[in-house]
């Protein structure tokens, strides 16, 4: 019975990609809308150069803290072996760039929506809804492509249980970065 769900991993993996792919294309349709009037684009700028800057540094800080939990995880956890850190320092660098995504996008698509209300509700929520689609995607499709891969490679090279072990921790990668930005962005926004 086991044989019959062998594809499983690969669907998944390729769910991930296609979740990429339509986060690209919504992406790529919440930019093509007009940014609005020369002030708007200067308000969207503003604002993009606030998040960056709050994002580069917040990432520095957390980087920081994924370097010395990876270090706890090799030396304390994977008993010489480096597998669990890594896939650790990998869920952290995909969830990193899903929030690196999901600033940018919003801030693009915050004066792409305003100036679309500016004709009404049929096109500022659609294109607002698009905007948070490409978050949306990149997060389910980042996590189920690193996820699947991470098993893939794993669940060949040792016992099912280890891969598990592993897999973990590259969710514990992800949640940590997602724990930090919650609380960080938090913050900043206040």
């Amino acid at each position: 019975m086991a044989a019959a769900f062998d594809y499983i991993p690969y669907v998944a993996a390729g769910a991930g990609l296609c979740g990429l792919a339509l986060a690209a294309y919504f992406y790529r349709l919440v930019t093509a809308e007009s940014p609005g009037n020369e002030r708007m684009v200067e308000l969207m700028t503003a604002i993009q150069a606030g998040a960056r800057a709050f994002l580069r540094r917040e990432y520095r800080w957390v980087a920081g803290f994924v370097v010395a939990v990876a270090a706890l995880m090799f030396a304390l956890l994977d008993y010489g072996r480096p597998w669990g850190a890594i896939t650790y320092v990998c869920g952290a660098v995909f969830s990193a760039t899903a929030g690196f995504v999901g600033m940018d996008i919003a801030t693009k698509a915050n004066a792409r929506t305003t100036h679309a209300a500016i004709d009404g509700a049929h096109r500022a929520l659609p294109l607002a809804f698009r905007g948070g689609a490409v978050m949306g995607f990149t997060v389910a499709g980042l996590a189920l492509f690193g996820i699947s891969t991470c098993y893939l490679v794993f669940a060949v090279w040792m016992d099912v249980k280890d891969a598990f072990e592993i897999i973990t921790a590259f969710a514990l990668g992800g949640s940590s970065i997602a724990l930090f930005s919650r609380v960080g962005g938090g913050i900043y926004t206040k």
